[in-house]
């Protein structure tokens, strides 16, 4: 990637991603759901190589979920262990390519140590231009939205704009264009449903690990030709036909 590209990020696509299936992948080949997930860390380095110069300026990845805390606790732990060596690992890769980090969700819950470390990561990369990326870790759209309500509460009338920014935590973030879900479910699990009211939904069969660059053009491809109204309609719809003339 190379940075000081024309278009500033918030300008191009955001495209949201659930990254699904890293531990069906391992199992199907008798291997841990450890190394599924550790699977899953190589397709997020693809990925953020393939987002700027597949026209994204924004990606968010969903890494972990509020309602993960219920799975057990080794995979937990382990999960916990991979966010703890990206965050230390990568950052130098990110800041050379031009890529600003942001972690969005609760850091409370997390274990000791990861909440400074994604401060670090988030200050070392702060002047990324080509590629926003956002992962989502300890994350709840609904909890989002409510904590934004119960700040809109005390701060009297707001704009749509003014309460999408309590919502996402910072001002002027793209909505989502685009939200990709691998593994073949077909469902949001309370990822970005704020931001994403108006976007494409994309899902495919191919489990995280497996997704790679081409993957992610396809879903791209079948975007660039859907219709976007957003509840309105395309100028030659709204044109009212003209009536065949009646014969003497």
């Amino acid at each position: 990637m190379q940075s000081g590209l024309s278009s500033k990020p918030q300008t191009k696509l955001h495209v949201g991603i659930i990254m699904d299936g890293n531990g069906r992948w391992a199992t199907r080949r008798r291997m841990s759901r450890l190394r599924g997930h550790e699977a899953g860390v190589e397709a997020i380095r693809r990925v953020v190589e393939a987002a700027p110069k597949q026209g994204l300026g924004t990606l968010t990845l969903y890494a972990f979920s509020s309602d993960n805390w219920r799975r057990p606790k080794a995979e937990v732990s382990a999960l916990m262990s991979l966010l703890r060596f990206y965050l230390a690992s990568e950052v130098e890769s990110l800041v050379r390519n031009g890529v600003r980090l942001t972690v969005i969700g609760r850091r409370d819950r997390l274990p000791a140590g990861i909440a400074d470390a994604i401060g670090r990561a988030e200050a070392a990369t702060a002047g990324g231009d080509v590629l926003h990326l956002r992962i989502a870790v300890d994350y709840s759209a609904r909890d989002a939205i409510l904590n934004a309500a119960l700040k809109a509460a005390s701060a009297g009338q707001l704009t749509r704009e003014a309460f999408s920014d309590l919502v996402t935590g910072e001002a002027g973030l793209r909505d989502v264009d685009l939200v990709i879900r691998t593994s073949g479910e077909k469902r949001l699990s309370d990822f970005m449903l704020w931001e994403s009211a108006y976007a494409e939904l994309h899902f495919t069969e191919k489990m995280w690990p497996d997704f790679r660059e081409d993957d992610l053009a396809e879903a791209l491809i079948s975007f660039h030709g859907r219709e976007r109204r957003f509840g309105g309609l395309q100028p030659e719809a709204m044109e009212p036909r003209e009536e065949p003339a009646l014969s003497a």
